[in-house]
């Protein structure tokens, strides 16, 4: 009852700006928000899904100590039941509950697959191609928030998967490339997206909390060191692809603070380039610093979350990694601090003058 008052004042309001009569479809209006609002629980249907895994997984764990599993065309056809299963009870119901069993049946199905097909001794590539095909026609048949949001994970985890299995590692780099720029575009059409009543405005939610993680793994993965030789120079184009989009974005917010002045604008984009070329090394650093602005520009609180306890963990595997003495860390650290509070202090002035017009 609270959200139709919300959205019926909203529409007066809106009514009251515009100098034509508009026509609203209240009752849609109050259903989308209402069903967005669901879906923003995000923490309470993870939450739920792990319960729910926990059990299935002790389930299966009985299963195979009470060796009913010793068939591997038995496991794989189970494994197909549950996928089959998970997706057809997806279909009928949308609640939470509904949500951890076909979730959990999901990802049982895809585990009993996998382990069927190693024990017949398929090929690594071939089951991660078997993965992403079932992940990408699970898209075309669930409209649901979690179900879209695992397969998409699925999907990006298969395509990591058969580049780090056929050793293809530049590709890594590339693929961390792509997924920044797709992520950027994402995050910054989100109007259009939404505004489109189809397939892809459902997808939108999923797909950008989707992109969201599989851009941190991707970023963990190739700044940790000792998981996969990479060359230097694929680090730079990373971290120079990051950087760009990093300016294009600051050049949006110039718009947004009301920054029309020249000089401050290079000055802030020259800061930005001294604060990021210390980490040119370390993608990182500023992929964090990306996903931390495009969450703050379409409010995005799930991300901005994961973007600072990303950038916080990146912060210290780079002050742990360099081959500095402690007396030339804490100069770079307090450097960056006092650079950071430069730039907090110019913004702030600026808010604090837009909110006095």
């Amino acid at each position: 009852m609270r959200n139709k008052e919300n959205v019926q004042e909203l529409l007066q309001y809106l009514q009251s700006k515009s100098q034509a009569n508009l026509t609203f479809d209240e009752d849609a209006i109050v259903k989308d928000y209402e069903k967005k609002e669901d879906n923003q629980s995000l923490a309470i249907k993870i939450l739920s899904v792990l319960g729910g895994l926990l059990a299935s997984i002790a389930f299966i764990a009985f299963l195979f100590v009470s060796n009913l599993f010793d068939s591997k065309t038995a496991m794989l056809i189970f494994g197909g039941i549950c996928i089959a299963g998970a997706l057809f009870l997806n279909r009928i119901s949308d609640k939470i509950i509904t949500d951890t069993l076909s979730v959990s049946s999901y990802l049982i199905g895809f585990v009993l697959v996998g382990i069927s097909l190693v024990d017949q001794e398929a090929s690594k590539s071939v089951i991660c191609i078997i993965f992403l095909v079932i992940a990408v026609l699970a898209l075309f048949i669930v409209d649901n928030y979690m179900m879209s949001f695992v397969s998409l994970l699925i999907i990006n985890g298969s395509i990591l998967a058969l580049i780090t299995l056929n050793e293809w590692h530049f590709l890594i780099n590339l693929y961390t490339a792509i997924i920044a720029i797709v992520l950027t575009f994402i995050f910054l059409t989100e109007a259009k997206f939404m505004m489109q009543k189809n397939r892809i405005s459902q997808l939108y939610e999923p797909l950008r909390s989707a992109l969201v993680f599989t851009f941190l793994g991707l970023l963990i993965y190739i700044s940790k060191f000792g998981i996969v030789e990479l060359s230097p120079v694929f680090k730079i184009i990373v971290s120079l692809v990051i950087l760009f989009a990093i300016l294009y974005i600051v050049s949006i917010l110039f718009s947004i603070l009301k920054i029309t002045n020249i000089k401050h604008k290079i000055m802030i984009a020259v800061a930005t380039v001294l604060l990021l070329a210390p980490t040119i090394y370390s993608p990182a650093i500023s992929g964090t610093i990306l996903i931390i602005l495009l969450s703050f520009l379409v409010n995005y609180r799930t991300g901005f979350a994961l973007g600072i306890i990303g950038f916080i963990y990146s912060i210290s595997m780079y002050y742990y990694d360099l081959h500095f003495t402690l007396l030339t860390k804490s100069i770079i650290l307090f450097s960056s601090g006092i650079l950071f509070l430069m730039i907090y202090l110019f913004t702030h002035k600026k808010l604090m003058s837009n909110e006095k017009v």
